[in-house]
């Protein structure tokens, strides 16, 4: 059996969340096989145990990151949680074979709808153009790219009107259960 290692990367989780986090509970549910880091909680002091981390990452064979995309990319936190345990010697280099054959599923979600990333929308570009940084990292890590899961117009925002809150959480469990399909396809 696979092992599965979700990553959660939102700032702030509990309270400044509505599609991520029921997305998470959601694939708790429906793949409870899985180890679920959230580095919001786990990590306050946003102070990583890097061998931890690493260790983690060596024993998973899918490595799901799950975030809000945040200005074009992963949050901060998620980000600063690459830069120091994704690190020379570990995941890359002549040495880094740590992550070779893994296989990576991303998972976001924007307030903005999906039709705004599209050529010629609002956003100007596709969403597949935005992750072209973290392709490459996949790709530096050995690791494989398997896609993501994207869903858009999830908006913590509109948490106060009832029936856009309707509609996200809907589409909040449907894109969960998108995720589950794709890593046991795998």
């Amino acid at each position: 059996m696979k092992k599965i290692l979700v990553v959660s990367g939102h700032t702030n989780l509990q309270h400044d969340s509505f599609a991520n986090k029921i997305i998470l509970s959601r694939m708790e549910e429906i793949m409870p096989e899985a180890e679920y880091v959230y580095l919001d909680s786990e990590y306050p002091s946003w102070k990583f145990d890097v061998e931890r981390e690493q260790n983690r990452l060596r024993s998973a064979d899918v490595i799901v990151m799950q975030f809000p995309f945040f200005w074009y990319g992963v949050p901060s936190l998620m980000h600063k949680w690459m830069e120091e345990v994704f690190v020379h010697g570990f995941s890359h280099g002549s040495k880094g074979k740590a992550l070779v054959g893994k296989k990576l599923v991303v998972s976001f979600t924007s307030g903005a709808p999906e039709e705004m990333y599209q050529a010629g929308g609002i956003q100007g570009y596709p969403v597949d153009d935005f992750l072209i940084p973290l392709k490459q990292f996949a790709k530096a890590c050995g690791m494989i790219w398997e896609g993501y899961v994207y869903s858009g117009g999830l908006s913590y925002a509109s948490r106060h009107d009832d029936e856009k809150l309707r509609q996200m959480k809907e589409k909040a469990l449907l894109h969960a259960e998108r995720v589950a399909e794709k890593v046991k396809s795998l």
